[in-house]
């Protein structure tokens, strides 16, 4: 290897190939809990690493993280079409691209010739951390992934303050901390060989997230992509093998005519290194205030009075973000081959690899803005879009290939109100031949997929009006018969073939036999099968627990034993609140839904001080889950109505769309109905209403605070939108992409922006305000709470900041989200009061 050879993912220098016996890792218990790791788990022993092959290694393919059985061997072999991308000595990277401006899909060959053999970046072991954790009693476990035998599980916990890596086994005894660094994980995927678990990490709390990996004992830690500065790294699936693992990176595109990237996106404004939870007034008479910054030293206060919001050698509001590229890779965590290019879009929204075929011929891509998503397969050989069919929203993963290749199972709301599991009939060189139908339900969508990892077998999870219903079936694949429809080089439009069979001599695809999975709580937010296809590993939220994995045999629904407790769900606290449902109507005549939590020891006749918090998204919707904000809100005295309004999922796709342009002046009118609701009912005290929300809902709340002046009392407004003009100019390109569909274009229209903008009315503001923002949210810029709280002290109006330190548009952090919490309850509690 050349001595200045990069790996062209982290663009690190590649080192010296890795042995492949690594160091031991040590171990530092903890009998409270939660512990690093003692013993590692089988499969991946302390200083051993079985052959592929030999007696002791790993079994067959595993499913990832997400419970989809992914991936493929033979990634160097040959099939009936020719070679597979990768094979040969050239190892030359091919792409297929996207032309997003005219819909259609092309191949083509990517510029240069060889890349370098990648090296991972080696990282200091951390599954002893140098001081053991302070284990928090109340506690949260999600996104499953298992290992091949089935017997241990990987999963994200927040047991030590921040989300990290731990791992477990399945029946019991304790589970083990793998890595200590303080950045929050948000996916987890274990190989379907046992070999490695990788993962993804949000460094500061941020939105740029980059992909790890490390060995089930806790060693042999190392970055795959995403640790360029500015840069971003996320998860896709296994090779069935497991043999490499596909990674999507955002890698910035350089300016026409120039060989130079350019400059990272601009701040909205300076953020002060404040500790978490640090109050910041803003006003003239409130800045004398200071905080402590790292090491204990006084930091300037976040200042709104003055007459800059720029940060030193930041670029100006009228910067444009630096466009992205997103190119999804198949890497091999051992450095052994060069990564493979597998797609690659410019300024694309979002590109994920969801699954590869079992022979290497085929790739199962999502791609697409949200409420246009798409499920591309793409033929590995030559990297040609052999054929597109629509998805649906959420969950990013999709589906995946039967055994053969020849059929394809997707979680689509192909030309339908609601997503249902459909069988794509390919050809043998991946062209869409017949869509059929093969599972759907009346009312309600099919919200998550996951093929077992045979590929003979599925779970689905129906979302039934906010209520996760769960089963297990046998999949039957499409039988070939002959092609009776020769293919044009045209793709049928959305809503056309759907009708089609299997073709002469051929059977369709089917569901076969079917189990109900009884659930002990109301919501599935993961499945990972295990080695037992019949006996699901699941993530579980409910309105009475805090989020926590499970295992379902037959006949049995048994939590981990390193999941919290009901007992530990607020300890030595007042019990949950469960919510009942409510079905208010829009003044159009629009039937809306949402849950009321009703504050313990009041009478039901009696009207209560009331918080309308409204969900994000907008294709976010309210679940009957346990949520510590609404609880603290509940220990006040305060009830919480949490509606859905027009654009909220889980309601048809025709309710999605219904906020769509100028259909976001009706949803600001639905949270007045809303109101006027649980008014009517008696639930609420129509002179003690606040509304509250995150993301599209901190938007919503300034919206309906100007646009509905006289009705709440009060309003806090969570990393909301305050002006479309500078919201796009400062968010993330993709955000950006995703969003001019939902909201409008920032040019064509301008004008209808403008006007559904909270700052073209916050002259009819007459509240106090509250705004909340993570200091490193690039997906809405603080400068948008910024500027609605200088303007509203400028009014003469109450209004604070609250910066969370370490935080991106996700507040991740226990003690963050703590401190985020009560500092919102007291606000609401004092303006509400009385």
């Amino acid at each position: 290897m050349a001595a200045d050879a990069r790996n062209p993912l982290t663009g690190a220098p590649a080192p010296a190939p890795f042995p492949s016996a690594p160091e031991p890792g040590t171990a530092d218990g903890d009998a409270a809990g939660p512990s690093a790791p003692a013993t590692p788990p089988p499969g991946a022993p302390a200083g051993e690493e079985p052959a592929r092959g030999s007696p002791g290694a790993p079994g067959p393919p595993d499913v990832h993280g997400d419970g989809l059985s992914h991936g493929n061997g033979h990634r160097h072999g040959e099939d009936d079409d020719g070679p597979v991308a990768g094979s040969g000595a050239a190892g030359r990277v091919r792409a297929f691209r996207v032309d997003a401006r005219s819909g259609g899909e092309r191949a083509e060959e990517a510029a240069g010739t060889a890349r370098p053999a990648p090296a991972a970046v080696p990282l200091p072991d951390t599954a002893a951390p140098h001081e053991t954790p302070t284990l928090l009693t109340a506690h949260g476990c999600w996104y499953p992934s298992v290992d091949p035998g089935g017997r241990f599980v990987a999963f994200i916990c927040d047991r030590a303050g921040v989300p990290q890596l731990w791992v477990g086994p399945v029946d019991g005894g304790e589970a083990h901390l793998l890595d200590g660094d303080p950045h929050p994980v948000t996916e987890v995927s274990w190989s379907p060989d046992g070999r490695w678990i990788a993962y993804t990490t949000a460094p500061g709390g941020g939105e740029h997230t980059r992909v790890l990996c490390v060995r089930p004992d806790g060693t042999g830690r190392r970055l795959l992509a995403g640790g360029e500065p500015d840069s971003s790294a996320h998860l896709g699936c296994w090779q069935h093998d497991g043999s490499a693992l596909a990674v999507t990176v955002a890698e910035a595109i350089p300016e026409p005519g120039h060989g130079e990237l350019e400059p990272p996106p601009a701040r909205l404004g300076a953020v002060a290194q404040v500790p978490a939870g640090s109050w910041i007034p803003v006003g003239p008479r409130d800045t004398s205030r200071a905080a402590a910054g790292p090491g204990g030293g006084a930091v300037p206060p976040y200042d709104l009075s003055g007459a800059s919001l720029t940060a030193p050698g930041a670029r100006t509001l009228s910067a444009e973000p630096s466009p992205k590229t997103l190119s999804a890779y198949l890497v091999d965590p051992d450095g052994a081959s060069a990564p493979v290019l597998v797609a690659s879009e410019r300024a694309a929204a979002t590109l994920r690899v969801c699954d590869v075929s079992r022979d290497g011929r085929l790739a199962l891509v999502r791609r697409g803005p949200r409420g246009r998503r798409e499920a591309l397969v793409v033929r590995t050989r030559d990297l040609r879009v052999m054929c597109r069919v629509r998805v649906a929203d959420a969950d990013p993963w999709i589906g995946g290939f039967a055994p053969d290749g020849r059929t394809l199972w997707l979680r689509s709301d192909h030309g339908r109100e609601y997503a249902a599991l459909y069988a794509v009939r390919l050809d043998s060189a991946g062209r869409r031949r017949s869509l059929t139908v093969a599972a759907e339900r009346e009312g309600c969508g099919l919200e998550l997929l996951t093929l077992d990892r045979s590929g003979l077998g599925a779970t689905l999870s129906w979302n039934v009006r906010g209520v996760s219903e769960l089963e297990v079936s046998a999949l039957s694949p499409a039988t070939t018969g002959a092609e009776s429809h020769p293919f044009d080089g045209r793709e049928p439009e959305d809503g056309a073939g759907a009708e089609d069979g299997a073709g002469p001599d051929g059977r369709a695809a089917a569901l076969g036999p079917t189990r109900r999975v009884s659930l002990p709580h109301e919501v599935v937010t993961r499945v990972a099968l295990t080695a037992d296809a019949d006996a699901p590993v699941v993530a579980l939220s409910g309105s009475q627990r805090r989020p926590g994995i499970w295992w379902l045999p037959p006949g049995a629904a048994l939590r981990t034993p390193w999941s919290a407790t009901d007992e530990e769900t607020v300890p030595g606290g007042r019990p949950p609140v469960r919510p009942v449902p409510v079905h208010p109507v829009a003044r159009d005549g629009l039937g809306l839904g949402g849950w009321y939590y009703r504050a313990a020891g009041r009478s039901p006749g009696e009207p209560a001080p009331c918080v309308l918090h409204l969900h994000g998204g907008p294709e976010e919707q309210e679940r009957p889950t346990f949520d510590p904000l609404y609880h603290e809100l509940l220990g006040r005295g305060l009830d919480v109505f949490a509606p859905d309004v027009r654009g909220s999922s889980g309601h048809g796709r025709s309710f999605v769309d219904a906020d769509l342009g100028t259909g976001r002046f009706a949803a600001i009118e639905d949270v007045a109905a809303c109101a006027a609701h649980v008014v009517l009912a008696g639930l609420a005290d129509p002179r003690r209403l606040a509304v509250m929300g995150r993301s599209y809902g901190g938007y919503l709340t300034m919206a309906s605070l100007v646009w509905h002046p006289e009705l709440f009392r009060t309003g806090v407004a969570v990393c909301g939108m305050s002006d479309f003009a500078t919201f796009f100019a400062g968010t993330e390109p993709w955000i950006a992409e995703s969003a001019a569909h939902k909201y409008g274009h920032p040019e064509r229209d301008r004008e209808l922006l403008r006007s559904l903008s909270p700052m073209s009315r916050v002259d009819a503001l007459r509240v106090p305000v509250l705004t909340v923002h993570g200091e490193h949210d690039t997906n809405v810029p603080p400068g948008e709470s910024e500027q609605f709280v200088r303007a509203a002290r400028e009014r003469g109006l109450e209004a604070e900041l609250l910066v969370l330190r370490e935080e991106g548009h996700d507040f991740r952090r226990a003690d963050n989200r703590r401190a985020f919490r009560r500092a919102a309850a007291d606000w609401m509690e004092r303006h509400l009061g009385g």
